[in-house]
């Protein structure tokens, strides 16, 4: 019988990466009992399968046929497990000593919560928040994420101002931890994301169900994010898939009437955005915008689609972890860089 609990690790040529992280993930996940750790490989050629075969043969592999991706890579990967509960864990991320039962006692104690995750700090500087997800995440009025601990690119260091639960939007797909058969049947990751944004996509689905997502930070659960293992920021192809998967899932989550306003006011800014580029010199990140917002509009029929599918579940009135505000405005214009202030 298969225990309550998989760690998940999809790997894609990340063999020297597992051989450096999956001893802390095994050591810090096993202690809490009931746990199996999981490699999906989406179908790797650096020797990762023959590397886990003979240094970690504890680890349960499944083998995937082709690079699926992050989205449908795990997808694919977890229709075949029997667990109740899965954590979706990074191959570039070192778990802390006790950062599992706190998540697995959140959902066995409260059936409301879909997903949960714990405090994300940084590997290479562990005194700061790390930027994918950092002790928890919302989005403005505009579609724009950003978290407690994190705006744009303000990363704040953890003295314990967020050492609290707290109900989010989104916890980052780096870890993040869900009922299994929930996951499924809220149709899992979209796989048209391929990857980038597609977390924050299925926590909102989840929350328009009426279930909680919440960052469980107020019992010691951490772990240590390097970040920018798949994709750095400097990349214009992560540039391509954070606009052409934010405008999607505008278009698919975003509650009341007026959502297509929303969407149009934020093609205007990502113009804005292009033309920001463009005159800095940095012509293939506005390229990029320019491939996202054309990506778009050929699958703006299957996204409205898909809106038709979510609406029997989704309110009239904006999910509270969805704020009222532009972060935006409230970042340049009113010199609010840290969570608090924003927030506040």
């Amino acid at each position: 019988m298969a225990n309550k609990t998989a760690v998940v690790i999809l790997n894609w040529n990340g063999k020297e990466l597992m051989r450096r992280y999956l001893p802390a993930v095994i050591e810090n996940s096993e202690a809490a009992g009931g746990v199996d750790v999981v490699v999906a490989d989406n179908a790797s050629a650096d020797g990762s399968l023959d590397m886990l075969r003979q240094e970690f043969p504890q680890v349960t592999v499944i083998a995937l046929d082709q690079n699926y991706g992050f989205a449908e890579g795990y997808n694919r990967a977890l229709r075949q497990l029997p667990h109740e509960y899965v954590v979706l864990l990074n191959s570039d991320v070192a778990p802390a000593p006790g950062w599992l039962a706190p998540l697995v006692a959140l959902l066995d104690g409260d059936a409301s919560v879909g997903a949960c995750g714990p405090k994300l700090l940084d590997d290479k500087a562990h005194e700061m928040f790390e930027y994918a997800g950092a002790a928890g995440g919302y989005i403005d009025r505009f579609g724009y994420p950003f978290c407690r601990g994190r705006v744009l690119d303000c990363v704040e260091e953890d003295s314990g101002q967020y050492d609290s639960d707290a109900d989010v939007l989104w916890v980052s797909g780096a870890a993040l931890m869900l009922r299994r058969e929930l996951y499924c049947a809220a149709g899992g990751l979209d796989s048209d994301f391929f990857a980038h944004m597609e977390e924050i996509d299925l926590c909102w689905r989840l929350r328009n169900m009426g279930l909680r997502i919440v960052a469980c930070c107020g019992s010691g659960a951490k772990v240590y994010h390097l970040g920018g293992a798949t994709l750095s920021s400097a990349n214009p192809r992560k540039a391509y898939l954070n606009f052409r998967n934010n405008l999607t899932m505008l278009v698919k989550n975003y509650n009341g009437r007026m959502w297509w306003a929303v969407v149009f006011f934020r093609l205007v800014l990502d113009g804005v955005a292009g033309a920001k580029y463009l005159l800095s010199g940095q012509g293939a990140f506005c390229a990029a915008i320019v491939r996202a917002h054309w990506s778009f509009f050929g699958t703006l029929r299957q996204s409205l689609a898909k809106r038709a599918v979510l609406k029997a579940g989704r309110g009239r009135e904006l999910v509270p972890e969805v704020r009222h505000y532009s972060m935006l405005w409230r970042f340049f214009a009113l010199g609010r860089k840290t969570f608090s202030r924003m927030d506040g």
